[in-house]
C-alpha cells in the first residue's frame, strides 16, 4: 500500500503515554508520570517534522510510542491507513518493515558482540528478505550507501568512531526498506563537524528513497536547516506548531520564544543581539497524583515578557504550565499555538 502524496503517512491523535507511580510496601500505584499528555501532529510522504524541546519534555517517548517499542496509554497511531496501536502481531511485523528509529547514543544502540555485518543483517534475516551471498550483498551495499566500506561489515562497533557507528545505525535502519523514520537525536551526541554530515546523508537518502521523518532533537539550528515542520514541546504537550520558516519568523507561544532566544547568534554585531529571555525556577514535574486534575496559574503574556535592567526577560517557568488546546492563527495557515493572543 502506497501513501497518497496528498494524505499523511503518519497520523498521531491525541496521544498519551502514562507510567505508573508506585510507592509503600505493596507498591500501590499512587500518581501517574504524564510522559505524553495529548499530542496530535501529522507527517505529509517525504517530509520531516521536527518535534523540539528540552530534555525530558516527552519528545523521546513520543516517537517510541508511535513505533509501539513504548505501550501509548490512550490516542490513536495511524501510518498509511494502518491502526498501529490496535494492529495485531502479524500485522505489526509487517509495519515494523516500514516503520524504524535511529537512536540518540550510537553506543549503546549497537551490540558490542555482534560484527556490524551481523547488526545490519539480522533485521533482513529475520524477516526473509535475503541469505546468504544475496544477504551479504545487500549488507555491503547498505554500507556504501551511508559512506563506508563493504570491509567493514566484518569489524565490531568498538572499532568505529562515533559518527561512523551512527552511519552503522542509519544502515541497519535502512535494511528494511522502510518508508517512515523515527530520528532520536541522532547527532546531538556527535562533534558538530560531523553532525552535518550525518545530516547531509539523512538528507541525501530522504531525497533518493523519500522517506518521512520524525526528527526529535533541541538544538533549534539543526532543526531549522533539516525539517520542513516544526512542533514545539513542553511538559507532555505541544504548544506550538508551523512551518518551519513560519515559526522562526513570527513565534507566538513564550516558550517557543524563549527556546529561540537560546539558540547561539552567528552574527556577533551589537545590533544584532537577540532579546535573552531566561526561565526561572524549578522543572514542573509531570507526576500527577491519581483521581486529580492539576490547576495552573494563568499563563504568560506580553506583560510578563518585558526586559529588566539588564535587558534579559525572565520568566517564571509557572507561567507556562496552563496549555490550552491549540488553536490556528490569523492569517497563516497552517500555524497553530496553544494561546489566545494573536488569534481569531
Amino acid at each position: 500500500m502506497i501513501a497518497s502524496a496528498d494524505k499523511p503517512i503518519v497520523d498521531v491523535q491525541n496521544l498519551h503515554t502514562h507510567f505508573p507511580v508506585k510507592r509503600g510496601l505493596l507498591k500501590r500505584t499512587v500518581a501517574q508520570l504524564r510522559a505524553v499528555d495529548g499530542v496530535s501532529f501529522s507527517i505529509m510522504p517525504g517530509k520531516t517534522l521536527g518535534l523540539v524541546g528540552e530534555s525530558g519534555c516527552g519528545k523521546s517517548t513520543v516517537g517510541r510510542s508511535i513505533l509501539r517499542l513504548i505501550a501509548a496509554t490512550s490516542g490513536t497511531v495511524h501510518f498509511d491507513g494502518h491502526d498501529v496501536l490496535n494492529a495485531d502481531r502479524k500485522t505489526m511485523q509487517q509495519l515494523r518493515r516500514q516503520m524504524q528509529i535511529v537512536f540518540q547514543d550510537p553506543v549503546g544502540s549497537l551490540n558490542p558482540r555482534m560484527t556490524v555485518g551481523r547488526i545490519i543483517g539480522e533485521p533482513i534475516a529475520y524477516h526473509g528478505l535475503a541469505r546468504g551471498s544475496e544477504l551479504t550483498d545487500r549488507v555491503a551495499n547498505l554500507l556504501n550507501r551511508v559512506g563506508l566500506s563493504p570491509d567493514h561489515a566484518r569489524r565490531y562497533p568498538h572499532e568505529f568512531s562515533g559518527g561512523q557507528r551512527q552511519r552503522i545505525g542509519i544502515a541497519r535502519a535502512l535494511s528494511l526498506e522502510p518508508r517512515f523514520i523515527v530520528c532520536d537525536e541522532p547527532v546531538s551526541a556527535l562533534d558538530v563537524s560531523i553532525q552535518s554530515q550525518i545530516l547531509n546523508l539523512l538528507n541525501d537518502l530522504q531525497d533518493e528513497l523519500g522517506l518521512s521523518y520524525l526528527f526529535i532533537a533541541h538544538n533549534l539550528a539543526v532543526v531549522e536547516q533539516f525539517c520542513d515542520e516544526v512542533a514545539v514541546m513542553y511538559l507532555g504537550r505541544i504548544v506550538e506548531q508551523a512551518d518551519r520558516d513560519t515559526l522562526y519568523r513570527n513565534p507566538l507561544h513564550p516558550y517557543t520564544k524563549a527556546l529561540l532566544s537560546a539558540a547561539p547568534n552567528p552574527d556577533p554585531h551589537p545590533k544584532n543581539k537577540k532579546q535573552r529571555i531566561l526561565l526561572t525556577g524549578e522543572m514542573p514535574s509531570p507526576i500527577v497524583p491519581l483521581h486529580t486534575e492539576p490547576t495552573y496559574p494563568p499563563m504568560a503574556t506580553d506583560a510578563d515578557l518585558v526586559p529588566d535592567a539588564d535587558r534579559v526577560i525572565r520568566l517564571p517557568r509557572e507561567k507556562l504550565l496552563d496549555r490550552p488546546p491549540m488553536q490556528p492563527v490569523a492569517g497563516e495557515p497552517g500555524h497553530f499555538v496553544s494561546m489566545a493572543a494573536g488569534l481569531e
